[in-house]
């Protein structure tokens, strides 16, 4: 099978890999659709993901695609199904896991971080990872299930309540997704910063009711007429210091500032602490996407989220290297791979 491994130092080799078995508890699944994330940006320029990288490995880690083959032992799928796959293996006996944090795992492993994954044409998974897709849904829709999973669990953490205020910082994949979720929580207004004019269209598009350009002269004056005041939530998705900084001014007082982008290993930020105590701020992270991938999955299958303008470019399993060099560029949003 063809598949494109990552060798470390910023390359990829397209290689002749021998065809996966099934063996108790998994499937092989044709690989058709795979999102280029952050995280493989952050990965192919040596920084690390959500594990442990150690190459050579296949990444991607974002898709979805067709089962060929089941394991002895594994039960509620059959050659054919249409799945999409939650990466993330927990081991279930540290502390994390035994508390109710399986997300924070000491010895998380994750499809296409470290064992391989998405970017080839075939992925040998546990059937436990595998989650089963309306085959009506369009596999690039399906590949959309992880990032929208973690999202979700962003989402929980933000804790939007019917009639808040939300802003969202920035207006890439991931913030066009917040946007969507927010309104199906019940948020009365959303307003999204972002300078780049073509994602602000595509903001408005999937259910902001402003987007704003915070590099423009008054675009505190234009956020502030856009929200009526101030914002109950901001989901910051940029993970720069500008959009950090901006989060805070936007936040009203009470108001929660979730940091859900992934920054540079090595970032950071000066805390305006008096900002925190006198607005009573909360402050929250999120990482991965504890026991939200079903969750994903049925709003996915029901067609409650919108990715048809969100995906904005397409390579081959050939291309990895322009695919990710596209994923960085302002010209695009999202960028998937077709590895059928």
């Amino acid at each position: 099978m063809k598949a494109s491994r990552f060798m470390g130092n910023m390359t990829f080799e397209v290689a002749d890999l021998p065809m996966p078995k099934a063996g108790p508890g998994e499937l092989v699944v044709h690989n058709k659709v795979c999102g280029v994330c952050g995280t493989d940006v952050h990965i192919y320029h040596g920084e690390p993901g959500s594990a442990d990288v150690n190459p050579p490995v296949v990444l991607g880690h974002e898709y979805s695609g067709e089962v060929v083959k089941v394991g002895q032992g594994v039960t509620g799928f059959a050659v054919g199904d249409h799945v999409t796959i939650d990466p993330n293996i927990y081991c279930g006996h540290c502390q994390y896991c035994q508390n109710g944090k399986k997300q924070l795992c000491e010895t998380m492993e994750a499809i296409g971080v470290t064992r391989d994954g998405g970017f080839a044409e075939y992925s040998l998974i546990p059937a436990a990872q595998a989650f089963k897709l309306d085959p009506s849904v369009p596999f690039e829709a399906a590949a959309m299930a992880e990032p929208l999973a973690c999202c979700l669990h962003g989402i929980d953490l933000a804790g939007i309540q019917a009639g808040d205020k939300v802003c969202v910082v920035g207006g890439g994949a991931i913030g066009l997704i917040m946007v969507q979720l927010a309104k199906l929580s019940g948020a009365s207004k959303i307003v999204v910063s972002e300078p780049n004019e073509k994602r602000r269209q595509v903001a408005l598009e999937v259910g902001a009711g402003a987007a704003i350009d915070p590099t423009q002269p008054g675009y505190e004056e234009a956020f502030t007429q856009a929200m009526d005041g101030s914002a109950d939530v901001v989901i910051e998705c940029v993970g720069n210091t500008p959009a950090v900084k901006s989060a805070f001014q936007f936040a009203g007082k009470g108001a929660t500032i979730l940091l859900f982008s992934v920054p540079k290993v090595d970032a950071t930020f000066d805390l305006p602490l008096f900002d925190v105590y006198k607005k009573e701020l909360t402050i929250k992270g999120s990482f991965v996407n504890p026991d939200t991938h079903d969750r994903a999955v049925r709003l996915i299958n029901s067609g409650k989220v919108d990715f048809s303008s969100i995906i904005t470019h397409r390579f081959t399993l050939d291309q990895l290297p322009e695919a990710i060099a596209m994923q960085m560029s302002s010209e695009s949003i999202k960028v998937v791979v077709e590895a059928k």
